[in-house]
């Protein structure tokens, strides 16, 4: 029995198989993770499938003006209605436009909350139809690798059944009258076809050891050159319109698709046709592989110009890194500043998906240093955005610590005390800093609620002593009038009728505090009454100072009193000093006479410190016998 060796498949036939993921995208961290979650068996899917799928994204409907709701409904729609493995492409175009619009919107609502003075660490967008949207996708990646997964199991079945062909095969010649073995044959090669795909990894022993016994069958069979002949002739044809066809795809301008194209005729040529007479079989496959060679090599170029351009990406996207690692090396320590870095992080990673691709050995490193050098801008902004809300929270145990004070003061009935503190409370509100915005509104209203409540008891009181000391003064204004009218003739005044216009001042009242110029103009007035007394000049002085001190304590403006004595109690200091000054200066003069003009003007200056220094003195002991 002959076998015909020469049938087995050439070195360049193998070449077909070179691995696609040669020309594949470079994937981004996201797509990366998931991958991972879909069984291996999605790169080995059939090239007539991932034809069949080119044809449905031809055809996919245009999703980038829908809202995210109908983004939403149509992911559901293609889950309900298409085969989940003809539908990837569509479902990432959906997913990648539902992110984009999503961040959009998240950016609109974000920029409002800053707008309205909200702090960047408080934010909070609560989207219902997010968590929807992503568990439609988890759906579908469980669809997908159940797809796969039965797939797999389908090949493994398929195996088993090509084994148990092969058996058969193995026993027709044992099993099968000679008239019938040709017929057999036909049947056993058309069940192998019908059966379909297996593992990868037991493919081509399996179609080795398929093709070595038909071999022996056929070898049989050449006592019957007619069958022989004919299943020759069948074979002939099919692998000429084959060959044919790969000729034309050598022409083909769109190499990536001639490749696919030229994957399938090897895998129909190797599983589904068998061999063809002796005489053919060197031109047929020398014609095929000849031009299984032009596509190899026109594919072999692209890949060499493209692992050139991603070559060149790489130092790229490595300085692209690099300004990733240096954003958080400068004193950040403001918000402001951090969110400045965020946009200058997020323009950068964007730059760094722009650059393109790089070589396939880079391309896992690359993206693991983006990633490393985004997780330590991050790690840096978290522990701020942290020390912040430490910040935050003591903050918020200060603003406490207030609307409690003012709960307990609103209804004080001590009102110049607390108005003091209410005073003192709102300016220490302003001081403090941000808190969560969470709390930011109620507190707010609780400490406004409580100044607001005791400012109206405050002024509901001051408007009705105000209508009282309006009368006050109007009754001062008229007195006023009466003391003018009376003293205008510079008729004689005496310093009883002066102290009696003092004392009946007086006994009018208080005037409200925007109206107290009414009380320099009676001073002022006064003063002038004093100057026109034949009195002692420092009686005179003493009169005007005791009716001024009198008006403060009246008014209960005790820091004025107390400014004025700080301020004769350094006048008796200086006068003091100016006095020994001068007593020393006369121990120059031992010798001369008390006639000597000098000396003369130096007892003058003495005396006349002393006179002052009388009067100070005076001035004092009157305040320290007041009692406020």
């Amino acid at each position: 029995m002959m076998l015909e060796n020469n049938e087995n498949v050439p070195e360049n036939e193998k070449e077909s198989n070179l691995d696609e993921t040669v020309n594949k995208e470079q994937t981004s961290g996201e797509e990366q993770d998931e991958k991972a979650q879909i069984s291996e068996t999605e790169k080995k899917e059939d090239v007539t499938e991932a034809n069949q799928k080119e044809v449905t994204i031809s055809e996919k409907t245009d999703y980038s003006n829908l809202s995210l709701e109908e983004l939403h409904q149509k992911l559901e729609a293609l889950l309900k209605t298409d085969a989940v493995q003809k539908i990837k492409d569509e479902v990432n175009e959906i997913k990648t436009l539902f992110n984009k619009k999503f961040k959009a919107l998240i950016d609109a609502k974000k920029e409002e909350f800053l707008k309205e003075g909200g702090n960047e660490i408080d934010f909070h967008f609560d989207f219902p139809l997010k968590n929807k949207f992503f568990n439609t996708i988890k759906e579908y990646r469980n669809k997908l690798q159940e797809y796969y997964n039965q797939k797999e199991q389908q090949r493994k079945e398929n195996y088993k059944k090509k084994l148990a062909l092969i058996e058969e095969l193995k026993s027709i010649l044992a099993t099968v009258e000679s008239n019938q073995v040709y017929p057999e044959l036909k049947k056993i090669q058309d069940r192998w076809r019908e059966i379909g795909p297996v593992p990868f990894d037991k493919s081509e022993d399996l179609w080795r050891t398929f093709r070595f016994h038909e071999q022996k069958v056929y070898d049989f069979l050449h006592l019957n050159s007619d069958f022989r002949n004919l299943d020759y002739k069948h074979n002939l044809e099919k692998k000429t319109k084959m060959v044919e066809r790969a000729e034309e795809l050598a022409k083909e301008s769109d190499v990536n698709k001639a490749f696919k194209e030229l994957q399938i005729l090897h895998r129909i040529w190797k599983e589904d046709v068998g061999p063809v007479a002796r005489e053919y079989r060197e031109e047929i496959w020398e014609r095929f592989s000849n031009a299984t060679k032009i596509i190899h090599d026109k594919r072999r170029a692209i890949l060499s110009e493209l692992e050139k351009r991603y070559e060149e990406n790489i130092p790229k996207k490595e300085e692209v890194i690099r300004k990733i690692n240096a954003l958080a090396d400068g004193n950040i320590n403001t918000h402001n500043q951090w969110q400045e870095k965020i946009k200058e992080l997020e323009a950068l990673r964007e730059e760094f998906f722009k650059i393109g691709k790089v070589t396939k050995e880079k391309s896992e490193e690359l993206w693991q240093a983006l990633r490393e050098a985004t997780r330590n801008f991050n790690q840096a902004k978290n522990k701020f955005y942290k020390s912040v809300k430490d910040v935050h929270h003591e903050n918020l145990e200060k603003k406490k610590a207030l609307v409690a004070k003012a709960q307990e003061l609103k209804d004080s009935d001590d009102l110049e005390h607390a108005t003091e503190v209410f005073k003192k409370i709102q300016a220490e509100w302003k001081t403090i800093g941000h808190i969560p915005r969470k709390y930011s509104d109620k507190l707010w209203n609780e400490f406004r609620g409580a100044c607001n409540h005791f400012f109206d008891r405050l002024h509901a009181v001051q408007d009705e002593e105000n209508k009282e000391l309006l009368e006050v003064f109007n009754k001062k204004k008229e007195y006023l009038e009466k003391i003018k009218e009376e003293i205008k003739d510079n008729a004689e005044i005496s310093l009883d009728k002066v102290k009696e216009y003092i004392k009946e001042w007086k006994e009018l009242g208080r005037v409200p505090q925007k109206m107290r110029f009414i009380e320099s103009k009676f001073n002022k007035l006064i003063d002038k009454l004093f100057s026109r007394l034949d009195m002692d000049k420092s009686e005179a002085i003493m009169q005007r100072f005791k009716n001024t001190m009198e008006t403060h304590l009246e008014d209960k403006n005790y820091r004025k009193i107390d400014n004025e004595a700080q301020f004769i109690r350094k006048k008796i200091d200086e006068i003091q000093r100016e006095i020994k000054l001068l007593e020393n200066n006369l121990g120059f003069f031992k010798n001369a006479t008390k006639d000597n003009p000098m000396v003369k003007n130096v007892y003058k200056n003495i005396e006349k410190y002393k006179e002052d220094l009388k009067i100070w003195k005076e001035k004092l002991k009157y305040l320290k016998s007041l009692d406020y």
